[in-house]
């Protein structure tokens, strides 16, 4: 168990519940405003519109993190292949230029003994 990574988990969990609450509770006060709007509902038709309403917005906004989520995903699958790409060119380039530079002080020895 490394406590760092499981504090950073832990946090991140935290972080993640407390967001999901605040869009529930937007989904709540977007409902009553709605509601509010509709004097004429009696108050068994007032909570069933913002209960449909509430469900149709979490759901909503469920879907729009997923999407983000494996859009996220994709993007660091995609980063992480080009930057091993760009590290390996750039070892082969700093390991290209040393044997370079070798053979050239090599052959500059040889030519002036």
């Amino acid at each position: 168990m490394k406590p760092e990574k499981d504090s950073a988990r832990g946090l991140a969990q935290l972080e993640g519940f407390l967001l999901w609450n605040a869009e529930v509770e937007r989904a709540r006060r977007q409902a009553r405003r709605f509601t509010d709007e509709l004097p004429w509902l009696t108050t068994a038709q007032r909570e069933d519109v913002e209960r449909v309403f509430i469900a149709e917005r979490v759901a909503a906004a469920r879907e729009s993190l997923t999407r983000i989520r494996d859009r996220a995903d994709e993007l660091r699958e995609e980063y992480t292949g080009r930057y091993a790409r760009l590290r390996a060119r750039c070892i082969a380039l700093s390991v290209g230029a040393v044997a370079a530079a070798t053979c050239l002080g090599t052959a500059l020895t040889l030519v002036l003994r």
